[in-house]
């Protein structure tokens, strides 16, 4: 088959959606299939585009045998509000002229990654002239959170982005998402069963497993082999609920065993940086590569998942399958009743989203029970094998669809 990947974020090497989209591009690939991706420069999660795809602004390589189109995107220093609307807007325009370029090469799929959801359109229209499957992949619902998060108010501009939302969905013949409860959302939506398909967020379980832990990461960072850390790793972005890290760690400043670590880069580091100013138990990480990443998962003894209120199951963060792998238990600061809290109910502890306190008493109580925290890591090494690994996932979803493209070649043949 011929696959056109649309998605503002593809980069293989780093983290988030783009790493994503980049290893489901190799993937697929790797099975036979003919790839392209139509992409902005990497600029996720750091916001900033590297030197090396400040010019040209358009370009094509090869990237694990995917042929790529990048075309440029403007990046704001301060990603919020209608800031935000116009950085997706002009990658959707900037890209718009690279997906009719792809119509000649008639794909037989064009799989379009939201965000960014204002791509959505061109996807569909390059679907339909050139005779493909037109598949929309919702990592989070962009309408939804940018006026629940009060990125974007007014009760009209939130009723005709709604409406246009729902049409817009109606209109793609396979709609995926990465949780039960955003496909419960998107049927609400309007979206016909028949056509939602559920495509979680996957982990590489070979590339990281449960492991002793790593002494490298503690001694760059002076923490003492005794320490019992509490690790989040991921996009320090607005919408984690990051702020409840420093706040639990003031309320254990005077216990010298207990560390906590943040990893990553984001439009919230400053802030949390400020926060934890003057704490000797925080200590920051930038972004890792990801060859490193099993060794700065194995640093841990506990895995933090903090989220905010406002974004409860309309996103589903992809560290969370990682965190699973590691083996190690997760403290989850988020929504009871949320997706997130089902899954990490079963190999860890559940707050409330800004509970301070309640973080504080969970990661003190699992550094001072070793073996509890043995248990609940093999339960969370369990639940990723049996519900996030890569080769099974991927086979799950893209199956049906090449049994549909083997039918049709089939009665062309004949």
């Amino acid at each position: 088959m011929r696959i056109l990947i649309y998605s503002a974020n593809f980069s293989p090497e780093l983290t988030g959606i783009g790493k994503y989209s980049g290893e489901m591009a190799a993937w697929l690939v790797e099975q036979g299939h003919e790839v392209r991706v139509v992409a902005a420069p990497p600029y996720y999660p750091s916001w900033k585009i590297s030197s090396d795809y400040r010019r040209p602004w358009f370009r094509r390589e090869r990237i694990n045998g995917a042929e790529v189109w990048r075309a440029p995107i403007w990046v704001p220093k301060r990603p919020r509000g209608f800031v935000r609307t116009l950085h997706l807007l002009s990658f959707a325009t900037s890209s718009f002229p690279l997906m009719l370029m792809q119509i000649g090469w008639r794909p037989d799929v064009v799989f379009t990654v939201a965000p960014a959801f204002m791509c959505a359109p061109a996807g569909l229209l390059t679907a339909a002239l050139s005779g493909a499957k037109a598949w929309l992949h919702l990592q989070d619902f962009e309408v939804d959170v940018a006026f629940r998060m009060g990125l974007l108010k007014g009760r009209l501009l939130q009723r005709i982005a709604l409406r246009m939302e729902r049409a817009i969905l109606r209109r793609f013949d396979v709609v995926s998402t990465i949780s039960k409860r955003m496909i419960e959302r998107l049927l609400v939506k309007g979206v016909s069963a028949e056509r939602v398909c559920y495509f979680p967020n996957w982990v590489d379980l070979s590339l990281i497993r449960p492991a002793r832990r790593q002494g490298t990461y503690r001694a760059q960072l002076g923490i003492p082999e005794t320490a019992v850390v509490a690790l989040f790793s991921g996009t320090l972005g607005g919408k984690q609920g990051l702020m409840v890290i420093p706040s639990a760690a003031s309320l254990l400043a005077a216990r010298e065993d207990i560390v906590f670590v943040v990893c990553g880069d984001g439009v919230m580091k400053p802030e949390l940086q400020t926060a934890a100013a003057g704490l000797p138990n925080v200590h920051f990480l930038g972004l890792q590569p990801s060859e490193r990443l099993q060794d700065l998962l194995s640093m841990a003894d506990i895995q933090l998942m903090p989220q905010s209120a406002d974004a409860a199951d309309l996103v589903l963060p992809s560290k969370l399958s990682g965190m699973l792998a590691s083996g190690r238990p997760v403290i989850a600061a988020c929504g009871a009743g949320t997706e997130i809290a089902e899954i990490v109910s079963q190999c860890g502890i559940v707050v409330g989203p800004k509970d301070a306190p309640g973080l504080a008493k969970a990661v003190a109580q699992l550094a001072e029970n070793p073996a509890l925290r043995i248990d609940l890591g093999r339960r969370a090494r369990d639940i990723a094998e049996s519900r996030f690994e890569r080769d099974s996932t991927l086979r799950r979803v893209f199956g049906p669809l090449e049994q549909e493209s083997q039918i049709a070649n089939d009665v062309v043949a004949h």
